[in-house]
């Protein structure tokens, strides 16, 4: 006796199969992560100043970038995460580490930046603040050089060859001893542990007379604040809303840094007042549109760029320091 197939028993078929493939795809990973929007986050609950007097009016906010591990079917089918980007893993955890570690280095460099902004924003102010300068912290690994899987973000470089080099400019000069291609040796500071690396060098590719060892770097500093500040980024990590944090600082003694806006911030603040770029711009700026801020500070440069691309109402202010987020927001027309 046949069995007469039918066209439902067909489109079952095919419906079965396309959701085992779909399972199974999902359980693949592609070596790639999503970034995804979050709406921006108010700072005022998260800073608490000592004999705080905040400066009345207007909502200030700091944005981050939600990430999670992409999978086959999540490359196949982007358009299942609206407004999302992908990174390559190693972007997000660098070689030879683990997902621990880079959180952990994240939340290091997010402790780091509540200093920093903490410091910046009482000087501004004319407090005065102890700052000793501590060595060279490790911000960024570059592929095809032997610094991946020998350092670590965060780790803060204490001496190269025996001389110390508690500055980046002390770094420079050390390094400037050492031809192209040269092991050297360096005293690292991991945590609470030094460490003795050795390390290849190689040519700079702008200065090909140069040596380099492969890292990005920023400035490590003892901070001694004059006042209590503390700063609860509810396991947030990064170093991106330095920016946010200092503003916050000012407003809570009474300098009235907002003038009735909605403003949302984003950089990464430097001891010197700059202001420095951050990534995942184009999903941050979604996440201030959906927190109905009306103005964006923005590193100037490629950031402020992507963000105007993706803005909508939002209006998008680039800057390039402290001193420039502030001139900029006591120009900016009346509130409503």
């Amino acid at each position: 006796m046949r069995r007469h197939i039918t066209p439902w028993r067909i489109v079952g078929t095919i419906v079965v199969l396309a959701l085992l493939t779909g399972l199974i795809l999902l359980r693949i990973p592609s070596g790639q992560y999503l970034l995804l929007p979050d709406v921006a986050h108010p700072v005022a609950p998260l800073v608490k100043v000592e004999d705080a007097r905040p400066a009345k009016g207007g909502a200030l906010y700091f944005v981050d970038v939600r990430e999670q591990q992409a999978s086959e079917f999540d490359r196949l089918f982007p358009w299942f995460h609206q407004h999302a980007s992908f990174e390559p893993a190693a972007a997000i955890v660098p070689p030879c580490s683990t997902t621990a570690q880079a959180d952990a280095a994240q939340f290091e460099a997010m402790r780091v930046s509540q200093q920093i902004a903490a410091a910046v924003a009482l000087r501004r102010l004319g407090y005065r603040v102890g700052v000793q300068p501590s060595g060279v912290v490790v911000s960024q690994l570059f592929e095809g050089t032997n610094a991946p899987c020998k350092l670590q973000p965060m780790d803060v470089i204490l001496s190269l060859n025996g001389k110390r080099t508690p500055t980046v400019a002390s770094l420079h000069s050390a390094l400037a001893e050492v031809k192209p291609g040269s092991v050297v040796d360096l005293r690292v500071r991991r945590g609470n542990t030094v460490l003795p690396l050795r390390l290849r060098t190689v040519a700079e590719s702008a200065e090909p007379g140069h040596a380099f060892i492969g890292i990005g770097v920023d400035q490590a500093a003892q901070i001694k604040l004059p006042i209590h500040v503390s700063i609860d980024a509810s396991g947030i990590g990064g170093p991106s809303a330095g920016l946010a944090f200092a503003l916050e600082v000012m407003q809570q003694l009474g300098r009235n840094v907002l003038h009735g806006h909605r403003v949302a911030a984003t950089g990464e603040m430097q001891l010197d007042g700059s202001v420095g770029p951050i990534g995942g711009v184009k999903q941050k700026t979604y996440g201030v549109r959906e927190a109905g801020a009306d103005v964006f500070l923005v590193p100037a440069g490629e950031n402020a760029k992507t963000a105007r691309r993706y803005a909508g109402p939002v209006r998008i202010i680039p800057v390039r320091s402290l001193n420039q987020a502030l001139q900029a927001l006591a120009t900016l027309p009346r509130a409503q």
